[in-house]
């Protein structure tokens, strides 16, 4: 399997964790734990693969600014979480460098 879908893995199963952290309520909530930690498992693992074929830095930039994106609008969209002016705008500087790190960074084409 490419390298980008275990990271694409990695990505979802870390805002399908995040999500559930919510979720369970402060810990009070079984089946969200349960669901949180399996979750993390797989984010974790499928980006355990992933470090041991493209550097770490970049690769950690784009799972952390991608999950931020997407947990944004799981908030949103879930939980009705509102995001201001200064959010949008943090979010779409996030947007930007995975971006740029995606087309212009050279250090993704070689392995570590």
């Amino acid at each position: 399997m490419p390298w980008w879908l275990y990271l694409a893995i990695a990505i979802i199963a870390e805002v399908i964790a995040t999500t559930h952290l919510k979720l369970s309520d402060g810990f009070t909530r079984p089946i969200p734990i349960l669901i949180m930690m399996v979750s993390f498992v797989i984010a974790f693992w499928s980006l355990s693969i992933v470090v041991r074929i493209v550097p770490i830095g970049l690769i950690y930039a784009i799972w952390s600014g991608v999950g931020i994106v997407l947990i944004a609008l799981v908030g949103r969209l879930l939980f009705d979480q509102k995001i201001d002016i200064a959010g949008l705008l943090g979010i779409a500087l996030i947007v930007i460098g995975v971006i740029v790190i995606g087309v212009f960074s050279r250090s993704m084409d070689q392995p570590s």
